[in-house]
């Protein structure tokens, strides 16, 4: 896969990537249980998913959750190592190796979550991918809405 090809695939599947975190984020602020978004009733009814794209897209869920979750557990034993090193003020060439090898690790956790988003993404059709992303796209900027500051209050009279 060529450089730009995967910058476009990177690129393509952030919002997918973003609304499965808003997903899990929103329904946790409320006190619900998270539910992934393909298992949302009004999500699967907002983008005309059917009952075999909803199976389709949990089995590819399912078929990579361990290894997710063996790499992430391995990405935080390698970020505790790492901070116990500087903690320990260790020289920078055993901190530099840790680095890499976090680092490595937590790139590849994002690689193997991005082919996840990137098959989860074949299974929709054309027509609900452009709605996915009119989808996320109206969650972002609610989103924007509710984070922005409020501008300061006014008494409406002039200071001078």
């Amino acid at each position: 896969m060529t450089v730009a090809r995967w910058r476009h695939l990177v690129r393509t599947l952030t919002p997918v990537l973003l609304l499965l975190c808003v997903t899990a984020l929103a329904h946790a602020a409320q006190g619900q249980p998270s539910i992934p978004w393909w298992k949302s009733t009004q999500f699967q009814k907002d983008l005309g998913m059917t009952a075999d794209q909803v199976a389709r897209v949990d089995a590819i869920f399912q078929a990579t959750l361990p290894e997710l979750r063996l790499k992430r557990d391995e990405l935080d034993r390698f970020e505790t190592k790492l901070s116990n090193l500087i903690e320990a003020d260790a020289d920078e060439a055993a901190v530099a190796r840790w680095v890499d090898k976090t680092e490595a690790t937590r790139g590849h956790l994002n690689k193997i979550r991005t082919l996840m988003l990137m098959r989860m993404r074949q299974v929709l059709t054309p027509d609900q991918r452009v709605r996915f992303k009119a989808l996320h796209e109206q969650w972002d900027r609610i989103r924007r809405e509710r984070t922005s500051p409020s501008p300061a209050p006014t008494s409406g009279k002039q200071q001078g």
